[in-house]
């Protein structure tokens, strides 16, 4: 039995159960009595909240990414192993990769190793509507141990979720290119993620508002590979003027196309990139880049997991993050 099964058979909140198991006075004495009942019926033990007070706490904290040489998640784990650190954690790094297989798999591993809490680092964990990305291992996992979310969103009682807003800064970039009298648009993406999904839906709203021709608006889904890019481009000829790119590589691969075909940026195309990586500042000309405040994302995700481990039961599960344009040298935005 778990605290989800408590939460169940009282007909309560795994919110409620974790008041009255850190001894919180905000449940009345009716609902306290009735899950004291079940808990002692059923024998269950409540170490999931309590173990950070319990003393039960190992200190290590497993992270889960789908691939380290993602420059996003790299920074991320630097970003996230400091933090931990300096609050006298560990950290326990495995590397899923994409496949719901793998992803099940490397889960159970960290949760082999008796780790106190989850963070997976990844829109792609939060699914994206198939069957390849289902999010039912790591709801399952969530009943163990609590469960971090960097970059997606997943609605459970014990996971908590921080991401970037993605689709009102992908509109508001979006009108952007419009009201700099761009006409033809192009979006392009290396995945249908969580956040590549919200990314398109404000790029496709902006564009709807603004009343451009669906003619004049193009999708195209490549990897995030410099080359693969500007190549493509090259051999499949698409007329644009404004391209938005899901990510920063990609937007150099367009930048290279541009040049190859003797296109002046920003004059002749303009190009927005994500993530605001370092490459977007060694590219020339450099990136504009939304900055998705990674940073803040992951001390705000650290601040939570110690409020949950410590016994806080009033810790937002889903937590949006404004993001900021860095404007560069491929567009000319007044």
């Amino acid at each position: 039995m778990n605290i989800y099964d408590i939460a169940e058979k009282a007909g309560v909140s795994i919110a409620t159960v974790s008041r009255v198991i850190n001894g919180s006075d905000k449940v009345s004495d009716k609902t306290r009595a009735r899950i004291m009942a079940i808990i002692e019926e059923n024998n269950y033990t409540p170490n999931v909240f309590a173990r950070g007070l319990s003393g039960d706490s190992i200190h290590i904290i497993g992270i889960l990414v789908p691939d380290i040489a993602d420059h996003f998640m790299s920074r991320a784990v630097s970003y996230l192993e400091k933090n931990l650190h300096e609050k006298g954690y560990n950290i326990l790094l495995s590397c899923s990769g994409y496949s719901a297989e793998e992803k099940e798999s490397h889960i159970r591993m960290l949760l082999d190793e008796r780790i106190d809490a989850m963070i997976l680092v990844g829109s792609t964990y939060a699914g994206s509507g198939n069957e390849s990305h289902n999010t039912e291992s790591i709801k399952e996992a969530s009943c163990k141990i609590p469960v971090f979310l960097i970059n997606g969103y997943i609605e459970s009682d014990n996971i908590y979720c921080t991401f970037s807003n993605d689709y009102d800064a992908s509109y508001e970039l979006t009108k952007k290119f419009v009201e700099n009298g761009r006409k033809r648009f192009l979006f392009i993406t290396d995945s249908e993620s969580y956040s590549a999904n919200k990314k398109r839906e404000g790029f496709t709203r902006a564009l709807e508002d603004s009343g451009i021709s669906p003619e004049n608006i193009s999708f195209l889904h490549l990897p995030n590979d410099i080359a693969v890019v500007s190549d493509y481009l090259r051999e499949h000829p698409i007329g644009f003027d404004a391209c938005y790119a899901s990510e920063d590589g990609i937007a150099i691969g367009v930048v290279k196309y541009a040049q190859s075909k003797g296109l002046r940026v920003p004059e002749d195309i303009s190009v927005i990139g994500y993530n605001n990586s370092e490459i977007c500042i060694a590219a020339v000309p450099e990136i504009t880049s939304v900055d998705n405040r990674l940073k803040y994302i992951c001390d705000g995700t650290v601040s939570r997991l110690l409020a949950v481990l410590s016994g806080e039961t009033e810790v937002e599960h889903r937590t949006s993050v404004a993001c900021t344009l860095a404007c560069r040298d491929t567009t000319n935005f007044s």
